[in-house]
This record gives structure tokens, C-alpha cells and sequence, in this order.
């Protein structure tokens, strides 16, 4: 494949992760704005969602990245019986998975909710999402399917499909429920999980659909089931595992925020920390994960045809995309911290806590991309074990940080749980990425790969400052907030150019550059030709 077809295939994902983040911040900020709702209305709808992708995490997660590494080896060598092999087992076993944890998420909410989480009113909102679990099993594996075989846009059409159907759900039925309930926030809570599951309806009949292949009737191969369980569960647990760091914070923070602060307060800054903090840091994030998802099936064909050559040139450039597109968003979130939770949330509550996560973004980023390759090349348990040390430590630092009142210690409180995730993915990011420079012998000069791309950030952020203090002089605060975040960016890019970061095959890459580099290349060319004819002449 070449990296311009890839680079496309990867904006393709970006552009529908774009829709679904902006469509998640839609409802999400309906909620946290919504009479009766707020941030106790979070901490319940928030808690219970936390189990759900736990156990979604456990039984469908590594599916798509699985399931597309098997179907790609296959695919490039034109073996279409065994696609179909591959899609019927895969469908066969993650029904079967995802079908006994729904069971087990509605027989045990009530524990859960009250041992685990402490918060007793999120048992309804379990109930609700255990049906999710197994459309999402099987949505994963026709997700796999279409990855494996490099039809990119499917997936993305689907992912945009159930958060157009979640967002619509979402907002229409706790309007309904606010009406008819009289602003009960449990009732709320509950219904805008019910939307969840209604949204996956919708993806997986979407898929269904789309998927017309007459799946053989044959006798089911072992050998085969092996393999993608072999594959599947050490992908799954590496995920299971950057999934329990939000689930660490559920089962920590109000347990052990009540030691100092009322239960009810409790709630509310854990409703802080997860539905206003947690989901604007992980907007950049998911970008990446749509490159992280798009690369495995090709790292995967590189490595078994021996084209190391090639696989160290596709994992170098994504990895700079990857620093050029994070970095700017932590800098920017850590100096506006106050400034962008005022104006999506109406109040500046937890920027300390904002900027925290923020400095987290850069390392969780090249965690995922590293992740990703070292899964394509069959180094499937270097994740997990990595992301094992990181979440350990993150306990531990809950335990302690958590329990020290934010009045006596900064660090204190959510801030301390904040602080316990960047130590997470800082160790987990080291001890992988030390892993895969020995495997590939991959080599990154320092001064393209950090230095420049940080020099960018910084004049993004010097523009960022005089913008803003301009246009708050003219113009009322939200407009002045959005316009300088626009004139920031346009420096940044800008100054990628100025630094000379990307070179000429890089910037080929990007959608509409490949033209104005033919263009600057023959205006070039013409330069050199008139100065040869001068020089000539005289």
C-alpha cells in the first residue's frame, strides 16, 4: 500500500472521529448544563458507563484490531475463502462473549453499584448498557472485517451513524424524562444510557446491512478460533488496562474523597472530573486512535513480507503527525485551561485539574501509536505488561493522593488522580517505546521530532495570548475565545512550514499539499533554469 492511500484511509477515520467527537461534546455539554442534571447527574451516568467500557473493553475492544490483522494477511495474498473462515468464527465467538457479559453486567449491577462504585443509583444505568455489550461485540468484528480489507469509510459511516443516533437519543429522551419526571436526575441519568444501547441498534443494523458477503457453510476450525483468541485477548487486555485507569478513578474517588468531604460533594467532583475534564482531554486523544487503528493491518503486511525499510518510514511519519497534532492541543488546553472550561461549561471549576490531564495527552498519544505497531508486529504482550506497571502505579497514587485534602495539598484531591494518570502513561510510554526502538532499530532526531514541533507550539501560544487580549477589547469573551484559538492555529501550521519540520514526501501526504508542492517544485525548477540561462548568456 502506499503512504499516501494509508494517509488517506487514516483522514478518513480523523474526519469521522471529528463528527463524533463534536457530536459527543453536544450532548455531553446538554447534560452538564441541564436543569436537574449537572454534575451529580455525571457522577451517576458517568460511574455506570465506566463499568460498561470496562467490560466492553474486556470482550470486544481488541476485536477490530485483531480481526484486521488476520483478514489483512489473507487479503493481500487473494485468499477470500479464508476472509470468510476468518468473519464467520470471529462472529461466532464474540457473539458468544458478548452475549454472557450483557448477562453478567444486569445479574451483578446492584453489586456493583453499591461495593464497587458507592454509588447505588447508577444500578439502573448498568441495566440499560448490558444489551450494548453484545451489539458492540458484534459491531467490532464487522469493524475488523472492513478494516482488514481496507474499507475505511464503512467503519467510519457506522461510528458516525451511532453517535448521530446517540446524541439525537440522547438529548430527546432526557428532555422527555425532565418533563414527565420532574427534573428527577437518577431518572436522567438512566435514560441517556438507555441512548447508548439504542445507538448501537443502529450501528449494528447499519453494518449488517452493508455486509451482504454469503458466509460459507462449513465446519468450524479450531485452529483458527485459536489464532484469534491468541490475537485478540493480550490486545484486549492492553486496552482493558489504559480502560481501568478511568475505572480506578470511579472505584477511588468519591470512596475516598468522603474522608474529607461529604459524600454528595464527593459525587459532584467526580462528576467534575469525568463529564467536563475526562471528556475534553480525550478529544485529541481519539484522533489518534483512528491512526492507531488504521496502521496495524499494514505494520502487520510490512513486517511479514521483511520490508523493514518501509515499515520504519511509515511508523517514523505517523508518529510526527502524531507529536505535531497533540502537542499544540496540551500546550494550548494547559494556558486556556480556565478559559475553555468557561466557555463550554459556564464556570472555570477544575483548570488545575484540566491542565493536569493535559500535560498526560502527548504521552498517551505516543503510547497508542507505539501500541499499535507493536501489536502489528506480533509483540502483542509488550503492551499489556507495560500498561501494567503504569495502572499499578496509578493506584497506588490514587490511594495516597486522593485521601490529602486539595486545601492542604495542591496536588490533592481529583488534582491527585489527575497527577496518578500522567505518571501512568509516562512510565507505560517509556517502557514500550524503549521496546520498539530494539525491535525495529527505529532512529528520531530529537530537533525534528520534539524541539521544532515545541518551538511551533510556542509561537501558536505567544499568538494565542496577543489575539485574545485584542479581540476581548472589541468583541464579548466567547467570540474573543474562538477567534484567537482560530488565529493560533493558522500561526501554528505556519510555523510547521517556517521550521522546515516536514519535508517534501511528508507534506505530499497531506490532502491538498501534494498540488502546491508540484506547484512550488515548478516554480522552482523555473528559477534554476533562468538562472542557468543568465549565467549562460553571460
Amino acid at each position: 500500500m502506499k503512504k499516501k492511500s494509508l494517509f488517506n484511509s487514516v483522514l478518513v477515520l480523523i474526519i469521522s472521529q471529528v463528527m463524533v467527537k463534536i457530536l459527543g461534546l453536544v450532548y455531553k455539554l446538554y447534560l452538564a448544563n441541564k436543569q436537574g442534571f449537572g454534575d451529580t447527574g455525571n457522577a451517576i451516568y458517568n460511574s455506570g458507563y465506566q463499568i460498561y467500557v470496562l467490560l466492553l473493553t474486556v470482550s470486544s475492544i481488541g476485536i477490530p484490531n485483531a480481526v484486521a490483522k488476520l483478514i489483512s494477511e489473507k487479503y493481500y495474498k487473494g485468499s477470500n475463502n479464508e476472509i470468510l473462515e476468518i468473519l464467520k468464527e470471529s462472529l461466532i465467538i464474540f457473539s458468544v462473549i458478548g452475549l454472557s457479559f450483557s448477562i453478567f453486567l444486569a445479574t451483578f449491577s446492584g453489586i456493583i453499584s453499591e461495593k464497587l462504585l458507592n454509588i447505588s443509583e447508577s444500578r439502573y444505568s448498568l441495566i440499560v448498557l448490558a444489551p450494548a455489550i453484545f451489539n458492540v461485540c458484534v459491531i467490532s468484528v464487522y469493524r475488523g472485517f472492513y478494516n482488514g480489507t481496507q474499507n475505511i469509510k464503512i467503519t467510519a459511516r457506522s461510528q458516525t451513524i451511532e453517535q448521530v443516533f446517540k446524541t439525537v437519543f440522547t438529548i430527546g429522551l432526557v428532555e422527555f424524562v425532565f418533563n414527565i419526571s420532574n427534573s428527577n436526575t437518577v431518572a436522567m441519568a438512566t435514560t441517556a444510557n438507555i441512548a447508548t444501547t439504542l445507538a448501537t441498534f443502529g450501528s449494528l443494523g447499519y453494518l449488517s446491512k452493508k455486509n451482504n458477503l454469503k458466509i460459507m457453510k462449513s465446519t468450524i476450525k479450531w485452529k483458527n478460533i485459536k489464532r484469534i483468541l491468541a490475537i485478540s485477548l493480550p490486545i484486549s487486555m492492553s486496552t482493558v488496562l489504559a480502560s481501568l485507569n478511568k475505572n480506578i478513578d470511579s472505584f477511588t474517588v468519591v470512596r475516598f474523597l468522603k474522608k474529607n468531604i461529604t459524600e454528595k460533594e464527593a459525587k459532584m467532583q467526580y462528576g467534575l472530573l469525568s463529564g467536563k475534564v475526562d471528556i475534553l482531554a480525550s478529544v485529541p486523544i481519539s484522533f489518534v486512535i483512528a491512526i492507531a487503528t488504521t496502521i496495524i493491518p499494514v505494520i502487520s503486511m510490512l513486517y511479514s513480507q521483511g520490508n523493514r525499510a518501509k515499515l520504519n518510514e511509515i511508523v517514523k511519519t505517523y508518529l510526527l503527525f502524531t507529536v505535531l497534532a497533540i502537542l499544540p492541543c496540551s500546550i494550548g488546553m494547559i494556558a486556556f485551561s480556565d478559559k475553555i472550561l468557561l466557555l463550554l461549561f459556564n464556570s472555570s471549576n477544575g483548570s488545575l485539574c484540566f491542565k493536569i490531564c493535559a500535560v498526560s495527552l502527548l504521552f498517551i498519544s505516543i503510547e497508542q501509536i507505539v501500541h499499535a505497531v507493536l501489536q502489528g508486529i506480533g509483540n502483542v504482550f509488550i503492551p499489556t505488561m507495560s500498561l501494567s506497571v503504569g495502572v499499578i502505579v496509578k493506584l497506588f497514587l490514587n490511594i495516597y493522593l486522593i485521601s490529602i485534602p486539595e486545601n492542604i495539598l495542591v496536588a490533592g484531591g481529583i488534582n491527585g488522580a489527575c497527577i496518578a494518570t500522567v505518571a501512568c502513561h509516562i512510565i507505560a510510554c517509556t517502557i514500550s517505546f524503549t521496546v520498539l526502538k530494539k525491535k525495529i532499530k527505529i532512529s528520531l532526531k530529537i530537533s525534528k521530532y520534539l524541539l521544532k514541533p515545541f518551538c511551533a507550539s510556542c509561537i501558536m501560544l505567544v499568538s494565542l495570548y496577543f489575539s485574545y487580549y485584542f479581540f476581548r477589547c472589541i468583541l464579548i469573551e466567547n467570540i474573543a475565545i474562538i477567534l484567537a484559538i482560530s488565529v493560533a492555529v493558522i500561526m501554528y501550521v505556519i510555523s510547521v512550514f517556517l521550521l522546515k519540520i516536514l519535508n517534501a514526501d511528508e507534506i505530499n501526504l497531506i490532502p491538498f499539499m501534494s498540488n502546491f508542492a508540484v506547484f512550488n517544485k515548478k516554480i522552482r525548477n523555473n528559477k534554476e533554469k533562468r538562472r542557468i540561462l543568465h549565467n549562460f548568456g553571460e
